[in-house]
């Protein structure tokens, strides 16, 4: 959503300086016709439209600099860190919405656990978009007043699908 706001932000600037450079060009017509008309230096005023004009490109591009391009660097840097810093025991979530624990790290790749039946997947590190590591959980953990697991059960993913949960269910359905 923060995306779309800045892009649209974005275009909204860049629409505001087309126009006014548009305007500023058309005023600047207008004078060096008539300053060519009266006094013959309609140069010299066609010269200061194309400075302004210049300005405001330059001014436009600075803009979209600081709103769009530089965050987004930014953003990419720290994603880069956290794809190059996993640790094994830390939770993942792809790209494609995959949530595990990582069990190995390898120099291009990431096998992660995954599922109540601990299903195993490779996965390039590319695909890695959040990282949970153990100490923020066990932070997280501290914070809402639980007192017991370590950061590796903290981890566990919990699968809703568990034979005993299954078996409850259904007797909870029969009565």
């Amino acid at each position: 959503m923060n995306k779309k706001i800045l892009s649209s932000l974005a275009a909204a600037v860049a629409t505001a300086a087309m126009a006014g450079v548009s305007a500023m060009n058309a005023f600047a017509e207008t004078e060096a016709a008539g300053a060519a008309n009266s006094q013959g230096t309609g140069q010299m005023s066609a010269g200061a439209g194309m400075g302004g004009t210049l300005i405001m490109m330059v001014a436009m591009f600075a803009i979209l600099y600081f709103v769009a391009i530089r965050p987004q660097k930014k953003r990419d840097r720290e994603l880069k860190e956290m794809q190059q810093s996993l640790q094994v025991g830390d939770e993942i979530v792809t790209g494609g919405g995959i949530v595990g624990i990582v069990v190995s790290v390898g120099e291009d790749t990431v096998v992660i656990e995954t599922g109540g039946a601990k299903h195993k997947l490779r996965i390039k590190n590319w695909a890695i978009t959040e990282n949970v590591t153990a100490m923020e959980r066990m932070k997280e953990a501290k914070a809402s007043g639980a007192k017991k697991s370590p950061a590796l059960e903290t981890a566990a993913v919990v699968d809703d699908t568990s034979e005993e949960k299954k078996s409850k269910k259904k007797k909870d359905d029969e009565e």
